[in-house]
């Protein structure tokens, strides 16, 4: 497979989507959310969740996600990036098939979909950057942000086969489902981890010569996990990743229940908010998280990046203190859900490309494992807060305010970057 690579790298890319596409399921968890708390009846089985118990179970999913990341950089570093990849494919699919078995009760679910699932995340999401970093060195933006863009375009598919392409929940129910969707990315992340192998260590694109000395971005020091850790600019990538995806993953995890409340205040009916809703999250917020990984990384190539990741927090800073006032509009919900979308999806085009410019690219996989733990964190407080805050007070108005003040203060800190020095 190295040898077909070499003679056509982009080989790899289309393999790389396929990979974030079966990882984007995460992101339909929101579809699921109305069922497990009964604002939806399923057809199957009678679930009484809170709203913060659906919020948990997707935020364990996604520091579990995060965590095992770190592990899964130095594996395939260890191992091969092929490896990895199908073992997170058989976590990630035996996750979902044992969540549709047993997956009845909150903490069945918090064990299979939140630990088990993702696991499997964790261990396939690194290997694909890893890898394409490497085979474009020329390229980091944009290649970044192709073979992550099937993350943020993958929960429309998933949550499109179970809405209106397939009526999987309606047919089927929650449990059903997730057992369908755990066949299907087991088997599609097996199929496609064939080509997630590395180029030869002295392997360079024709016509390009690696840099020998410091960029306004970047530098030219590599520096191993412990040498990162280490330094100033680790940290401040580290909280303003946190706070920007934060606001993301929240409004990912809540927007099918933000938009069905509001719209049900402006007098739509439960049916009518709740088909308005899963188009906002299905389609506007897919599409432009999908489209923001592509953009962000083209963007960030055309200018530096520290000020491309300061457009994007502070973007969406403003959104987060708007959105709760769309909800209750149609169109005003979709285009705040679309352009949300497109600024949480460019964190996944910007920090593993400032990641590599700041701290090399030998280590990419590993020393964003850990960059990527923010992740994680954001991924537990974001969710958690905004369920907590829905049960209290019936609404989600404080969540939001939260979120849009810690996207400035994100925008604050990446203006203040500057590559570091050994």
């Amino acid at each position: 497979m190295q040898d077909a690579i070499r003679r056509n790298r982009w080989l790899v890319v289309p393999a790389a989507l396929m990979l974030q596409l079966c990882l984007g399921m995460i992101y339909a968890w929101s579809v699921f959310t109305p069922y497990l708390t009964g604002t939806i009846e399923d057809p199957v089985t009678h679930f009484k969740f809170t709203s913060t118990q659906t919020q948990v179970v997707f935020s364990v999913e996604l520091a579990t996600f995060a965590l095992v990341m770190i592990f899964a950089g130095k594996w395939q570093k260890s191992t091969s990036p092929r490896f990895v990849t199908m073992m997170g494919g058989i976590i990630l699919g035996g996750g979902y098939v044992l969540a549709g078995i047993i997956g009845d009760h909150f903490i069945d679910q918090v064990i299979t979909i939140g630990v088990i699932g993702g696991a499997g995340v964790g261990l396939v999401y690194v290997c694909p950057i890893a890898v394409g970093v490497r085979w474009f060195p020329d390229k980091k933006g944009m290649i970044t942000g192709l073979a992550v863009a099937g993350f943020g375009f993958g929960a429309l598919i998933w949550v499109k086969l179970a809405g209106s392409w397939a009526n999987l929940l309606n047919n089927y129910g929650v449990l059903n489902t997730f057992l369908i969707y755990g066949i299907i990315v087991g088997i599609i992340i097996i199929i496609n981890s064939f080509f997630m192998v590395y180029p030869p260590d002295d392997w360079k694109p024709p016509h390009w010569e690696p840099q020998t000395k410091a960029t306004l971005d970047g530098c030219a020091i590599e520096f191993e996990c412990g040498e990162m850790l280490r330094t100033r600019q680790f940290y401040s990538l580290w909280v303003a990743f946190i706070f920007s995806a934060m606001a993301g993953l929240m409004v990912i995890g809540i927007i099918k229940l933000f938009g069905i409340d509001a719209l049900q205040n402006a007098g739509y009916g439960i049916k009518q908010a709740s088909i308005i809703a899963g188009t906002a999250m299905a389609f506007f917020y897919a599409l432009g998280n999908g489209l923001g990984r592509i953009m962000w990384g083209v963007i960030s190539e055309k200018m530096r990046r520290k000020y491309a990741l300061v457009a994007l927090t502070f973007c969406q800073g403003i959104m987060m203190f708007l959105f709760y006032y769309m909800g209750e509009h149609v169109w005003l919900l979709y285009a705040g859900s679309a352009i949300i979308g497109f600024n949480f999806g460019g964190n996944f085009a910007l920090f593993p490309t400032i990641t590599s410019d700041y701290f090399g690219i030998k280590s990419i996989g590993p020393n964003y494992g850990w960059m990527f733990t923010a992740y994680g964190v954001g991924g537990v407080i974001g969710p958690v807060i905004a369920g907590y805050i829905r049960d209290a007070w019936n609404n989600f108005h404080a969540a939001f305010i939260i979120a849009g003040i810690g996207c400035l203060i994100a925008s604050i800190i990446a203006l203040t970057l500057s590559p570091p020095g050994k």
